[in-house]
């Protein structure tokens, strides 16, 4: 008879998550459309004194008396990322990662990223694992929920600017959802970046059979049925993030914004939809940074709460993702309007995809067991 009190938990390499399905994109958009209809009715936990906040952050200081801390330099920081998750998942975990954009030059991710997934009963672990790939398909799943709801069912061209792992994770749920997709117009920075774009659009979609490089902004929107912007970049000045002008944009657009992002006057008007995935994590933020929060943090939603702070737009003309999931709120309800989605990412969308490929990994056998302990040393 086993120990009631042995812990055993489950290490997963990045081998291991692929083998459990971590890359299965058309199972992530739907947990992730699950994930998004338990936050709608409040049957999840993240921190913060609203339970709507993103993580906590280490970041360094621009002077230290301490030679050998890091320096701020671009996405230079720690963070984790905690949460809890009801409904047939029941867990909670939480997102740890060190970022520094430098990382290229070696060779690395800029993120690298770990994930702990516990009972959430006895709040023992069970498993450890790698999670750059959970993160970055579970964020890419997000756009894929939208498009479900508001993009245009006979949409068939997407513009993309970045050409990295967010925008091949990002098409790959807007093509889950949206198969008729035959057309991707994309602007990177690097010729190195769009070569493996490219690449992988070849080997992975070849029913996409015009790709097109662009090299504006202006190229990227124009004519495209869902545009997403994927790009990184300094952040601190508005006017210098990649900004989406009204003119450029065709009716019945659906654009959705996981990185750096600003409108023109146009885009900001009340005939324009703006939808975000989570109410209370842009309230969160707003209050955690000074004013005006675009500046701290660069997604569209937090530009949405600086509207509503400067009396430039109400509180109601934001609707939320999980409202529509449910069907509280209306999806696309006719074939012009423009709707314009923020995706913020959030810890319970790392513990809904982490929960499942835990599970399969259960399932199949897969995964290094590792031991906590038989009996505590201390109890």
């Amino acid at each position: 008879m086993t120990d009631p009190t042995r812990i055993d938990f489950i290490y997963l390499s990045e081998p291991d998550m692929i083998r459990a399905g971590v890359t299965d994109m058309p199972a992530c958009v739907d947990t992730m459309e699950e994930m998004f209809g338990l936050l709608h009715t409040g049957d999840y936990r993240m921190a913060g004194a609203n339970n709507d906040s993103h993580g906590a952050m280490v970041v360094f200081p621009e002077s230290s008396p301490f030679p050998d801390m890091p320096k701020p330099t671009a996405d230079r920081r720690f963070m984790a990322m905690p949460a809890y998750l009801g409904g047939r998942f029941r867990t909670a975990g939480v997102k740890w990662y060190g970022s520094n954009i430098a990382n290229r030059e070696k060779g690395l991710p800029r993120s690298i990223l770990m994930f702990t997934l516990n009972d959430a009963d006895t709040g023992a672990p069970l498993a450890f694992m790698s999670a750059n790939l959970l993160s970055a398909y579970r964020t890419g799943a997000v756009p894929g929920v939208g498009a479900r709801h508001l993009a245009r069912k006979d949409a068939k061209v997407v513009g993309i600017l970045g050409p990295g792992v967010m925008a091949k994770t990002a098409l790959s749920a807007f093509i889950a959802v949206r198969p008729g997709i035959d057309t991707v117009k994309v602007k990177g920075r690097g010729q190195k970046s769009l070569d493996s774009f490219l690449a992988w659009l070849a080997e992975t979609f070849p029913q996409v059979t015009t790709v097109e490089v662009v090299d504006s902004l202006e190229a990227v929107v124009r004519g495209s049925d869902i545009v997403t912007f994927c790009s990184s970049g300094e952040v601190g000045d508005p006017e210098t993030y990649p900004t989406v002008k009204r003119d450029w944009v065709k009716p019945g657009c659906f654009l959705a914004m996981p990185a750096l992002c600003n409108i023109d006057a146009g885009m900001q008007a009340a005939d324009v939809r703006k939808v975000l995935d989570n109410t209370g994590l842009y309230e969160a933020w707003f209050e955690e940074v000074p004013k005006p929060a675009h500046k701290v943090i660069p997604v569209i939603g937090v530009k949405f709460m600086d509207m509503i702070h400067e009396g430039k737009m109400t509180r109601d003309q934001i609707e939320d993702l999980g409202a529509i999931v449910k069907g509280d709120l209306p999806g696309r309800r006719n074939d012009d309007e423009i709707i314009l989605m923020s995706v913020g990412g959030m810890p319970v969308e790392d513990v809904a995809w982490g929960t499942v490929v835990y599970r399969n990994a259960i399932a199949r056998g897969i995964g290094v067991k590792l031991n906590l302990w038989d009996v505590p040393t201390l109890r």
